[in-house]
């Protein structure tokens, strides 16, 4: 195997695939990085998988003879990451004895050469395909959307499954993104412009794909125009992304995932507008003092004067208090408290310039909602106070 290719295409795509490559392989093999040099295509394809999670991955290079091998992710990692721009050179030993175990490989730039060894690519493993399952196009717009405003609020506990990825419902018209943790829920609604493919798939197709997967699509999403297209293969336990040249498989998630619409109130006995910047702003200020043990803070809503008084205390450290102008329809809750943290996740989400908080009693679900742009939907469950 011989090929020539750019510092930083090798090191852009080593950086996209290692990220399914597991820190603590079960088997040493999938600690390295698949790469297949083709020749009739003069492409370098890459390929990282930890059994569950699978990125691939491809670009042009100069492929004067083809060849696959396997090498050590994190190394040829750190070592391209630190050379310059320029040409490099990955070229097979041609000493070895033994193909597989013992196969060397030459890394060369303008600056020097490395050896590296290459492990059996036998023993890598196939990445998943799909071929039984349905296929839909997913407007890259729509998913980037998506995903950003919802991805956040996903459960991190291993315990709760289902509750770790997010769950997408896909329509003739639109696309459906929820996800939540039990404490809070976040749910987006997109447009769908593929609506005629996705009518192949019925008309409420769904399916919860786990968060880590999802947060590697988006980064890839990162680098592709709002006028793409992706395509979704999906089986009974299988999920594939297709973004041109560049793929990610995972399992889906299995369970039922909770009847989230049914959480969120239909009547509200106070409404409040408030500018989601200076919200923000003050929460981030306020924030540095918020108790590491419950990380509270405190809202006031002061009808009389339209006024919404944040505050936060710590024993340890000292308290806070920032006040803001709102438009306040009702007296009633005159208090309600919030995890810092939550609230500042769902402020981030909603992309308007002025937002609407939702209210009932000081103990039940409270929403969020943009004014303008985006259909989202953000609940938090507010903290019980103790006087």
């Amino acid at each position: 195997m011989k090929l020539v290719c750019s510092q930083s295409d090798l090191n852009t795509n080593l950086s996209l695939v290692s990220r399914a490559v597991p820190s603590r392989p079960t088997h040493p093999v999938l600690g390295n990085v698949l790469l297949i040099a083709d020749e009739d295509t003069q492409k370098v394809s890459l390929r990282g998988f930890d059994l569950s999670l699978g990125i691939q991955t491809s670009f042009p290079a100069e492929v004067s003879e083809g060849g696959i091998i396997t090498l050590p992710a994190k190394t040829l990692g750190d070592i391209v990451s630190k050379l310059p721009e320029g040409e490099i050179t990955l070229a097979q030993v041609e000493e070895t004895e033994d193909e597989g175990e013992n196969t060397i490989i030459t890394l060369t730039s303008t600056f020097g050469s490395y050896k590296l060894r290459s492990m059996d690519p036998e023993e890598f493993p196939d990445l998943p395909i799909v071929e039984d399952g349905e296929s839909i196009s997913l407007p890259v717009q729509a998913l980037s959307e998506g995903l950003r405003s919802t991805i956040f609020a996903a459960s991190t506990e291993e315990t709760k499954q289902v509750l770790t990825g997010v769950h997408v419902t896909l329509g003739n018209d639109a696309i459906e993104f929820a996800a939540t943790d039990g404490h809070r829920l976040a749910v987006v609604e997109t447009p769908n412009e593929s609506g005629s493919e996705t009518a192949q798939a019925g008309d409420n197709f769904e399916v919860t794909i786990p968060a880590r997967t999802l947060r590697e699509l988006e980064r890839m999403l990162t680098l592709r125009e709002n006028t793409d297209s992706v395509m979704l293969h999906v089986d009974e336990s299988q999920i594939v992304f297709e973004l041109g040249n560049q793929r990610i498989t995972s399992r889906k998630l299995e369970g039922a995932y909770p009847a989230y619409r049914q959480l969120i109130p239909q009547q509200f006995g106070n409404q409040i507008n408030v500018d989601r910047r200076q919200f923000q702003s003050a929460l981030e200020r306020i924030s540095v003092l918020a108790d590491s043990k419950n990380n509270v803070v405190r809202c006031v809503i002061d009808h009389d004067n339209q006024q919404l008084f944040l505050s936060v205390e710590s024993q340890d450290l000292g308290s806070g208090r920032e006040s803001m102008s709102a438009q306040i329809t009702s007296s009633n809750p005159p208090e309600v408290a919030f995890n810092v943290k939550y609230l500042m996740d769902g402020l981030k989400a909603l992309s308007s310039v002025e937002i609407c908080i939702h209210l009932n009693a000081p103990t039940q679900p409270v929403i969020f909602t943009p004014l303008s742009g985006l259909k989202m939907t953000y609940l938090a469950m507010p903290v019980q106070l103790r006087d």
